[in-house]
C-alpha cells in the first residue's frame, strides 16, 4: 500500500479554502443585518439612515463667497428618533466618486434632536464659490459636481441628493461646510 504525501503548501492551500468556505455565510448574514440604532439619552433608538429622506431646500442665502442652503432630514421610519452632530457631507460625480475635500464642521455640536414620525430636522450647509480658489499650492480645478452624499450624524450609510453645482475635483481647499444638526 502507498501512502500520498502531501506538500505542505498544498494542505495550507487546502485549509485556506475551507476556512473561506466556512466564512462565507457569515460574512452574507453580517452584511444583510441591519445595524441596530444606539438608545440615546433621551430613551429613543439614533435616526437610521434608511427610515430619513435626505434633501435640499434649493432656495439657498447668496453671500459674498458663496451660498448657504438648508439641508433636511425628515424621519419616515414609522417611530421616533434621534439626531446629533454633524452630518458627513461632501460632492459626488454622476458615478459617485468624492470629489474634493469632505466638508468642514462649523459652530458648536449643538444638543439631541427627537424626531417624531414625519418631523424634520435641519442643517446650515455652506458652498463656497470654487473659482476663489486660486491657489497654486492647492489647486482647486473646477468641475460640476452631480449631487452631494449625506451621511446622518454618528451613521456608516449615506443617501445621494441630486444637485449640480460648482464643486473642486482635488482634495486641499475645503469648499463645503456644515453646521450641527437643529430642529427644523
Amino acid at each position: 500500500m502507498h501512502l500520498h504525501t502531501h506538500s505542505p503548501k498544498r494542505l495550507i492551500g487546502a485549509a485556506v479554502v475551507a476556512c473561506a468556505a466556512a466564512l462565507i455565510p457569515v460574512a452574507s448574514l453580517a452584511a444583510t443585518a441591519s445595524p441596530v440604532a444606539p438608545v440615546t439619552a433621551a430613551g429613543l433608538p439614533g435616526c437610521a439612515t434608511s427610515g430619513l429622506v435626505v434633501w435640499l431646500d434649493t432656495s439657498g442665502n447668496g453671500h459674498a463667497g458663496g451660498i448657504d442652503y438648508t439641508l433636511n432630514l425628515t424621519n419616515l421610519s414609522g417611530s421616533a428618533c434621534t439626531l446629533h452632530g454633524y452630518p458627513g457631507v461632501s460632492a459626488v460625480n454622476l458615478s459617485g466618486q468624492q470629489l474634493g475635500s469632505a466638508a468642514s464642521r462649523t459652530g458648536p455640536r449643538g444638543h439631541v434632536v427627537r424626531l417624531g414620525r414625519g418631523a424634520t430636522a435641519t442643517v446650515q450647509l455652506g458652498i463656497a464659490d470654487v473659482f476663489n480658489f486660486g491657489n497654486p499650492r492647492q489647486p482647486c480645478h473646477p468641475v460640476t459636481a452631480a449631487g452631494l452624499r449625506v451621511y446622518p450624524p454618528n451613521r456608516f450609510a449615506a443617501k445621494v441628493i441630486p444637485f449640480p453645482f460648482a464643486a473642486c475635483s482635488r482634495t486641499g481647499p475645503v469648499y463645503l461646510s456644515t453646521a450641527a444638526v437643529h430642529k427644523g
